[in-house]
């Protein structure tokens, strides 16, 4: 697939501004230094519409990653294949002014503006290709796949991190909405010390604010963790699996 630039219309670029003014005095106060950094570094501005081959050219000096495009959500296989691979999966097309607050499938605001600040951090970037490739290790098995999406979940949509002693946030999810970018700090929801065993044991929702967020102290612990998430995903197959047989 290709991005068709020409095709955007006068409703596209008024939805690209719209979400990008929105969020424009937000991320200096909430926003990780890593992603406002990112935002400097991939150059968005809120009267264009990313053009993702040049993103690309950027994103490949920094990190070697690129941006690949899909129609929109993918299956897990093809999902974790292209990650593996330094390729972030993203979408083209952008919301509808109607939905500016919510829609249930992330769109191009979500996937570029949310994630890809972040992908100019070298570490983070690590975290998701060896995350990926558990994927892609226990890819025909459900159970692990459905409890690695709670760590993508929980940090790479939904995470936040300690800098300077403040709560600031990296989940994309999060950054990509005007109304839990300012809610997710505040004394409303749970706060919770990054926790594998813990993250793997925590259900979420998609339709509603989060009510419990994992926080970080660095974008080096979460790749450094890589191996605890491997190691506490195994014992709990290998439950999961002596439970099924049980019964």
């Amino acid at each position: 697939m290709s991005q068709e630039y020409g095709s955007y219309t006068e409703e596209d670029f008024k939805v690209w501004k719209l979400l990008y003014e929105r969020q424009k005095e937000n991320i200096p106060k909430y926003a990780s230094e890593e992603y406002i950094r990112g935002l400097e570094l991939i150059k968005f501005k809120a009267d264009e519409i990313p053009d993702i081959y040049k993103t690309n050219d950027i994103l490949k000096e920094i990190t070697g990653w690129e941006i690949f495009i899909v129609p929109g959500l993918i299956d897990d296989d093809k999902f974790f294949q292209l990650m593996s691979n330094k390729k972030f999966p993203s979408s083209t097309w952008l919301r509808k002014l109607e939905e500016l607050d919510y829609l249930e499938e992330p769109d191009m605001f979500h996937d570029i503006y949310g994630h890809v600040p972040l992908l100019t951090n070298q570490s983070f970037v690590n975290f998701l290709q060896d995350l990926s490739k558990l994927g892609l290790k226990y890819i025909d098995n459900p159970h692990a796949i459905h409890l690695l999406s709670r760590v993508y979940w929980f940090t790479v949509e939904f995470g936040l991190i300690r800098e300077n002693g403040e709560l600031r946030i990296y989940g994309a999810g999060i950054l990509s909405s005007k109304g839990e970018t300012e809610y997710a700090t505040t004394d409303k929801p749970e706060h919770i010390e990054y926790d594998v065993e813990t993250m793997l044991d925590t259900s979420y929702r998609k339709d509603v604010f989060q009510t419990k967020y994992f926080i970080i102290d660095s974008y080096e612990q979460l790749y450094e963790s890589i191996g605890e998430i491997d190691r506490l995903l195994a014992k709990k197959v290998a439950e999961h699996e002596d439970s099924t047989v049980a019964e």
